[in-house]
């Protein structure tokens, strides 16, 4: 056998074992994203693979103030005790996202025993099926977090109520994914006093809107 053809032999080997080395590397480095949970989107509950993903917020909640207390806090007025709950959003959470359909399902995380913290912060040591919602001050719709410091107990009666706070979130958050307001001017309006948003909705848009439709049985807030 001739050193031309010996060359051009361990030439071609050189080739083969190179690609499958350049193969293992491609394998190896795929593994390692799946497993480090890279890429930073979920689907949402009931999506395919072919569906829209669904992005998470990430990192601590960023609060409208910091609560002063964390006992015996007032609601005035269907208006949270604000040195209890100043509101709490998820601070690198865009329009874009929030105005993905599935996304206020994907971020919600609020146990019964946070829920239980809520009412224990607010005094309330019983209550009745529908009288009170856990409620988001800023919803999730709107970018709001699962932080204690943006929940409250809120009436349904007298009115307007949660029920009507859950027509206000609807109503800012179509307001944001329509472009006609910021997320963040949505964000601090319903966070200072959400009646003041209510009082800017048309009437007929109010009605049309409604309530979010929900399963829980006091509300999701």
């Amino acid at each position: 056998m001739s050193n031309t053809h010996q060359d051009s032999q361990l030439l071609s080997l050189g080739r083969r074992v190179f690609g499958i080395f350049i193969a293992i590397l491609v394998v190896i480095y795929a593994l390692t994203n799946a497993s480090s949970g890279k890429g930073g989107t979920v689907l949402a509950p009931g999506q395919g693979s072919s569906s829209t993903a669904v992005s998470q917020p990430s990192g601590k909640p960023g609060t409208f103030g910091k609560p002063t207390k964390s006992s015996n806090c007032v609601a005035v007025n269907g208006v949270q005790d604000k040195a209890c709950t100043p509101g709490a959003i998820f601070p690198d959470v865009t329009a874009d996202q929030v105005c993905v359909s599935g996304y206020s399902t994907s971020v919600r995380n609020v146990p019964i025993a946070l829920k239980d913290d809520v009412y224990a912060a607010y005094n309330i040591s019983s209550h009745f099926t529908g009288q009170y919602e856990v409620d988001h001050l800023i919803s999730l719709e709107l970018g709001g977090s699962n932080d204690i410091s943006n929940l409250w107990p809120e009436l349904a009666d007298p009115h307007p109520g949660f029920h009507q706070k859950d027509t206000v979130e609807n109503y800012l958050h179509s307001q944001v994914c329509s472009g006609k307001m910021t997320l963040a001017k949505a964000q601090a309006l319903i966070a200072n006093d959400w009646h003041d948003a209510l009082n800017m909705m048309p009437v007929a848009r109010a009605e049309s809107l409604g309530p979010e439709p929900t399963e829980c049985p006091e509300g999701c807030g």
